[in-house]
């Protein structure tokens, strides 16, 4: 998201990032050499996309100087290296457990966070929603005289599933929990495809929502 920025709004939310207090208009101004009118109007802006939050007010002797911080989601935009913890933890997990123990458990995280989001069957619609809340970036899609399928074109563990494909069972899961039926993984990133694509088979009738 960052990349998206103009250069002096990125160099403003690093300038955030390494003051945690928080700054004012004139210290960004005088950091970033530019004018308090330009801080200003970069800060509206950043508020707005809700990447800059009014922090507290600093004392000065005459008017209070409102400091402006990074909001967690902001923070987030910066790099994380999620990916590489979940590799050597899943690495160690596998040499602890074995690899039918893991998948076990990638079955059962699935269940939960399934369990997490929905108490009742839902159908495809409400399947997809829920994923992309997650990131996948799916869609129900209606082959002609067929099933409908979720086809996923994000998916959200690559790197980590490349790796250890066993990471799938989770999607998998998650599927299935929430549309009470088994899943076929027809086609899948990792394994070469172009999209992540699920086939649903209830064996539940989807309660209809309230």
């Amino acid at each position: 998201m960052l990349e998206g920025l103009g250069r002096t709004q990125q160099d403003l939310l690093n300038a955030l990032l390494h003051h945690g207090g928080g700054m004012s208009i004139d210290e960004l101004a005088e950091h970033l050499a530019v004018t308090r009118t330009a801080i200003r109007q970069h800060l509206a802006a950043l508020e707005r996309d809700g990447l800059v939050l009014r922090g507290d007010t600093r004392p000065t002797g005459r008017r209070p100087e409102q400091l402006y911080q990074l909001t967690d989601h902001a923070k987030e935009q910066f790099p994380r290296q999620y990916q590489m913890l979940a590799r050597v933890l899943i690495d160690e997990v596998a040499d602890i457990i074995g690899p039918e123990a893991l998948a076990t458990l990638m079955r059962s995280l699935g269940r939960k966070l399934a369990l997490d989001r929905e108490h009742q069957v839902v159908d495809e619609a409400k399947i997809v929603q829920h994923m992309n809340q997650a990131g996948y970036e799916a869609e129900v899609f209606f082959r002609s005289s067929d099933a409908p399928e979720i086809v996923a074109h994000n998916c959200v563990f690559h790197r980590l599933a490349a790796t250890h494909p066993v990471v799938c069972e989770l999607d998998l899961a998650l599927i299935g929990a929430l549309g009470g039926g088994e899943v076929e993984h027809t086609e899948c990133m990792v394994r070469g495809g172009h999209v992540c694509r699920f086939k649903l088979r209830p064996t539940q009738t989807p309660e209809p929502d309230a």
